[in-house]
Order: structure tokens, then sequence, then C-alpha cells
């Protein structure tokens, strides 16, 4: 994953990263491996508060784009909306179970 713009959003109190990711020979990344990443990227990270949307794949191409949203607390991760907040705890859960999903 390459991080191609971060920008602060002390309003929301999120950092808000846009990245790219050249999969090539390999599938397309899940998920969970986005919010592993983008966790990684940004320093003192929690990856129970990191949220990617806006995912893109082009068709016959490796090359994945979208935006993760890194939150430093949970307050200010409640602004998600419920489904996103859904999708995303359900990938937390089965890491956490060891992928028996």
């Amino acid at each position: 994953m390459q991080i191609i713009e971060r920008k602060e959003n002390p309003l929301l109190g999120r950092v808000e990263l846009t990245f790219e990711w050249n999969h090539v020979n390999m599938p397309t990344p899940t998920l969970s491996e986005m919010v592993t990443s983008a966790a990684k990227a940004e320093p003192g990270a929690n990856r129970e508060l990191v949220f990617v949307k806006n995912v893109s794949t082009r068709y016959g191409r490796p090359f994945t784009t979208g935006l993760a949203l890194v939150y430093d607390s949970a307050e200010s991760a409640a602004f998600e909306p419920k489904f996103v907040q859904d999708r995303h705890q359900k990938t937390r859960t089965s890491t956490e179970k060891g992928g028996d999903e």
C-alpha cells in the first residue's frame, strides 16, 4: 500500500489517507488487509478505529485505490454510519477467531 495523500481533520478527530495498492500477481486485497496496512501506515493508530471506504479496483488491472479513515478515539469513530461499522466489525471478529467464518 502506498499513501498518496495524508490529510488531518481535527474537527472530526481523524486522519484521512488516500491510498493506492499495486497488487501484481496477487489477488485483490481484502478489507481486513487494507485496514491492517492503513493502521501500519499511520503511527500510533488503533486497528479498531480504522475504516476503509471508497475502494475501487480497475477492471483488468492489478491496481486498487481507496480512502482510509483513522480515528483518534471511539467517540470520533461513532460518526461512521452503522452499516460501515458493522462491515468492519465482521472483519475484526473473523481475524480474531483465526478466519474460520
